[in-house]
């Protein structure tokens, strides 16, 4: 049997409510619309690359996802000492680089990412902040506000791309 990527009930945008629960709903939304773009489709589709010689395929936006959830909320703001899931230094776009990648696993490590950045943020002040420190060497306070605010953004952006990528693949369109 081949496998392809699961159906995926998403979550209906949010329209009211405490910024927390504002912020938490549409990140949620976001997360929901990368995994429904994917749903369907096999390892192959979401491997191939949008249009040459970009590398940018849905698995990648998958994986790097993957990565920035990671970074964001737990090595970041949380503070926890986790190795990065891709090797950076030997090529700065190694989470696109998916020619031998395993989809059904890199889904399910989004996942697995999504609840553990959850729980790095679950009962924690949005104003909370933390030093962000910069390969140039500088550094500058943010909030979990802002890392709630620029992943709604991350999302969002990725998920355009996700949108085109699919609509090439078989000529799925929509949200």
């Amino acid at each position: 049997m081949i496998w392809k990527a699961p159906e995926i009930d998403r979550r209906p945008e949010p329209d009211h409510g405490a910024e927390r629960a504002l912020l938490t709903g549409w990140l949620d939304y976001h997360r929901d619309t990368l995994l429904h773009k994917c749903a369907g489709l096999t390892a192959d589709q979401l491997r191939t690359a949008s249009v040459e010689p970009s590398p940018l395929s849905l698995l990648g936006l998958v994986r790097h996802l993957t990565y920035v959830e990671r970074a964001w909320f737990r090595q970041r703001f949380a503070g926890q000492d986790l190795p990065d899931l891709f090797d950076f230094t030997a090529d700065p776009d190694a989470e696109f680089r998916v020619e031998t990648a395993d989809p059904e696993a890199d889904v399910a490590a989004l996942r697995a990412e999504i609840a553990a950045a959850d729980a790095a943020a679950a009962g924690r002040d949005l104003d909370e902040e933390f030093t962000l420190h910069r390969r140039d060497g500088s550094s500058h306070r943010l909030s979990l506000r802002w890392v709630y605010l620029h992943m709604i953004e991350e999302y969002a952006r990725h998920n355009g791309h996700a949108d085109l990528i699919r609509e090439r693949l078989d000529g799925v369109t929509g949200d």
